[in-house]
């Protein structure tokens, strides 16, 4: 028996009309369809970000298959470590999409933005692509939902984009900002004060813009020092354009 094939498909960044034709065809036509969802959600009746996006492409015998985070952003109590825990469920959830493979039924995962791209796609991917044949199709990622709904083009002519996690530690975050042409800065969360900090410690605060959920009917766009840090959430980021060029 023929494996199936292991389908990537970004399904862009929150708004339902920008998926690529390409994916929603590959999606529609896929027996399984593979997503990723928090605890917490899948134990509401709820499918995720990604899983919204594309329900209403979906077919009632497509077959549905939940990856269900054990964790997310959560603090854990030791002796519990978040690198192990996820690993764990990344080895899980390839097992999981492999089994279907095997019985030669082709599994659609569906990726919030782009699959390589801060993807959860891309952990099943570097698991099974040496074994199944493979298709990845690119999707809108976050960063450019958030240019196209703050109104601000990125990078002019000979500039250079530095994409930055919030994650880093404040003395490499302020370096990286220090020497970037344009930046935009990913994965705040609880890094949201430091990341603020090292913007008004470099001067460049004032041209720096915040959006939450860009393109989802939740989206926000609030001033930088308005933003509460305590509740900035996880798909939120700041963008930092390049000079504009007066061509």
């Amino acid at each position: 028996m023929m494996s199936g094939r292991l389908l990537g498909l970004g399904v862009g960044p929150g708004d339902p009309e920008l998926i690529t034709l390409k994916a929603l065809r590959l999606l529609q036509a896929a027996p399984v369809v593979g997503y990723f969802v928090a605890k917490a959600k899948h134990n509401a009746g709820q499918g995720g970000n990604a899983f919204g996006i594309i329900e209403q492409h979906l077919r009632a015998e497509q077959q549905r298959l939940p990856l269900v985070y054990p964790v997310t952003t959560e603090k854990l109590a030791p002796p519990l470590d978040y690198e192990t825990l996820i690993s764990d469920f990344y080895d899980t959830a390839a097992a999981q999409v492999a089994a279907h493979l095997d019985a030669g039924r082709d599994v659609a995962v569906i990726c919030e933005g782009d699959p390589f791209f801060y993807g959860s796609y891309m952990y099943l991917h570097d698991r099974l692509a040496t074994r199944y044949p493979c298709e990845v199709v690119p999707g809108v990622c976050s960063m450019l939902g958030s240019a196209a709904v703050l109104g601000v083009p990125l990078v002019y002519r000979n500039q250079s984009l530095s994409v930055l996690s919030g994650v880093l530690p404040e003395d490499e975050l302020k370096r990286r900002l220090a020497d970037a042409d344009a930046a935009v800065v990913m994965k705040l969360g609880r890094n949201f004060d430091k990341v603020r900090r090292v913007l008004r410690e470099l001067g460049r605060d004032g041209g720096a813009h915040y959006v939450e959920r860009a393109t989802m009917r939740e989206q926000r766009i609030v001033a930088l020092d308005e933003v509460d840090p305590m509740a900035s959430p996880y798909f939120s980021m700041i963008v930092i354009p390049g000079a504009r060029w007066q061509g």
